[in-house]
C-alpha cells in the first residue's frame, strides 16, 4: 500500500465524473408491472466473474421544479406521500410520462398543474439519480425564475386524489436550507434542489447549464 493511500489521501489518478457503464447480465426476470413501475430481477456477472442477483425498479424519470420569485423565496407544496406514511414539503414534480416531451415542457406543466404558475427563466439546476441502489430512476432539476401565477381562467387542471388538498406556500431560500439541514424537509428532490440553489446562487447562477442541456 503507498504512502498516500496509507494516510487516507486516495487515488489521485480518476477522474472525478460519473461514467456509463454496463455489466453483463446473464437472466432477468420481471416479477410485476404496475401502472408506473416495474419491479425486475437481474443476474449480474461481477468482475471477479461471480453472478449475484440484483433487485431493482424500472422508473420512467421525473422532473421537478426550484421557482424563486424576485424575494429570493421558493415555491414549496405539500402532498401525502403514502410509501412514507408523511406530509412532505416538496418541490412542484412529475413524471416523464409524455413521449418525446422535452424536460423542460413537462417541468413547466408541472409548475402550472400543481403550483398555478409560470416563468419566464429556466436553467438546469441539477441532474440526479434518486435511489440508485434499487431504482434507475433520474430526475432533473430546473431552476425557473420570473415567476408568475397563471390566471384561475387559464387553469384546467383538476386536482385528485393526493393532489386534492396541496397548499402552496413561499419561503426565503435561505429558510429552507436551514429546514432541510435541520430535517426539516425530507423530500429528495426538495432537499437536493434547494441546496443547489442556494450554491448556485453564490455567481448569481451564471454557472448554471442551460434548460435543454443533454443528460449525460
Amino acid at each position: 500500500m503507498s504512502t498516500a493511500q496509507e494516510v487516507g489521501e486516495g487515488r489521485d489518478d480518476l477522474e472525478i465524473v460519473d461514467a456509463s457503464e454496463e455489466w453483463k447480465v446473464v437472466s432477468s426476470t420481471e416479477h410485476f408491472r404496475a401502472r408506473v413501475i416495474t419491479g425486475v430481477t437481474d443476474a449480474v456477472v461481477m468482475p471477479d466473474g461471480e453472478v449475484v442477483n440484483r433487485d431493482y425498479v424500472l422508473h420512467p424519470g421525473s422532473v421537478a421544479v426550484v421557482a424563486l420569485d424576485d424575494r429570493d423565496r421558493v415555491l414549496l407544496i405539500r402532498q401525502y406521500r403514502h410509501p412514507a406514511r408523511r406530509l412532505l414539503w416538496e418541490l412542484p414534480a412529475g413524471l416523464r410520462d409524455v413521449e418525446g416531451e422535452p424536460l423542460r415542457v413537462g417541468a413547466a406543466r408541472e409548475l402550472a398543474e400543481e403550483a398555478g404558475y409560470r416563468a419566464d427563466t429556466w436553467h438546469t439546476l441539477v441532474d440526479t439519480f434518486v435511489s440508485p441502489g434499487m431504482s434507475d430512476e433520474r430526475t432533473r432539476i430546473f431552476l425557473a425564475r420570473d415567476v408568475s401565477p397563471i390566471p384561475e381562467g387559464e387553469l384546467d387542471f383538476v386536482h385528485r386524489h393526493e393532489e386534492a388538498d396541496m397548499p402552496v406556500v413561499w419561503i426565503p431560500l435561505s429558510d429552507a436550507v436551514r429546514r432541510a439541514m435541520a430535517g426539516m424537509i425530507h423530500n429528495s428532490q426538495a432537499v437536493t434542489g434547494i441546496l443547489a440553489a442556494y450554491a448556485a446562487s453564490a455567481d448569481g447562477f451564471a454557472s448554471l447549464r442551460p434548460a435543454d442541456a443533454p443528460e449525460a
